[in-house]
């Protein structure tokens, strides 16, 4: 984490108290299990007086709970119930679930949705069925921006503006290494371009290749980005071209249709649509 800027630390409306307590929370990673103050502190850059303060703060207002024996903390349900509020509120991911479904069984690919947090996409909706054994991704889990096909497809789906703040914040964050991965982002550009999708093949992760698509929506909110991703060795550079990229992108479009009114919202309507040859599934067809 970034200090405070100056900018924030001027702003009248802004309480610092408050976004330092967001960052402890923030700290917490899936599957870190318990953290210290120390490796709290070195995760946030904040002094580590100022995090037993807040760790004993949201200690008592139940958000973290301490584990005495090893000195320790893990969050508490009070604070894991607010991830699963902000899930519930996100239409998106319940609405999309038959398509990603669909497609993961077309393609043996994981399909996720996610929303940028900082300088990576978090997953708020998967799906991975027994053949995907080689992508460990849940709910929760995080790909980077610039290297990931998620994150690429979402990128390239903001406004100059947008992709400005974007690649501050990577500058920021990845410091020497930023002009290599700036150089492979802006190559992305011209695969969303020319084929409507971004891929990646190793860029990540050595042996994951994978397909993104972004989701834009007309209320203000996202955009999203999809993604369907395999073992390099079977979604090879020429597959994810010619054949998981246009598939992902056609369930994309079908899904923007669909929160746009143009076909009922209910998974169990959904799912007859594509069971019975309905519009979505007609859109499909061209890609199998």
């Amino acid at each position: 984490m970034k200090r405070t800027g100056k900018k924030t630390a001027t702003d009248r409306n802004f309480v610092v108290a408050l976004s330092r307590g967001l960052e402890v929370l923030r700290a917490f990673h899936p599957n870190d299990g318990l953290l210290g103050n120390q490796e709290i502190a070195s995760r946030t850059n904040l002094p580590k007086p100022t995090v037993s303060r807040l760790t004993y703060t949201l200690t008592k207002l139940g958000y973290l709970t301490p584990v005495p024996r090893f000195e320790k903390y893990q969050l508490a349900p009070a604070a894991m119930s607010l991830g699963y509020a902000a899930l519930a509120n996100l239409g998106v991911r319940h609405l999309s679930e038959p398509f990603r479904e669909e497609v993961m069984r077309a393609t043996g690919g994981a399909v996720a949705v996610g929303g940028r947090d900082r300088h990576s996409m978090i997953y708020f909706g998967q799906s991975r069925g027994s053949e995907t054994v080689g992508v460990q991704l849940d709910v929760g889990s995080r790909v980077p921006i610039a290297t990931s096909a998620m994150g690429r497809a979402y990128f390239w789906a903001l406004d100059d503006e947008g992709r400005a703040d974007v690649s501050r914040i990577l500058r920021e964050h990845y410091g020497s290494r930023w002009p290599k991965m700036r150089e492979g982002l802006e190559r992305s550009g011209e695969t969303v371009a020319k084929y409507g999708f971004a891929i990646s093949v190793g860029d990540w992760h050595d042996d994951i290749g994978a397909a993104g698509v972004a989701l834009k929506l007309n209320d203000g909110t996202g955009p999203y980005a999809f993604n369907c991703g395999a073992p390099a060795f079977r979604f090879t550079e020429e597959r994810l071209i010619n054949d998981i990229g246009p598939r992902l992108l056609a369930m994309v479009r079908n899904i923007e249709a669909a929160l746009g009114g143009l076909m009922p919202h209910s998974k169990k309507d959904i799912g007859k649509k594509l069971k019975s040859g309905g519009k979505v599934a007609r859109v499909a067809e061209g890609f199998r």
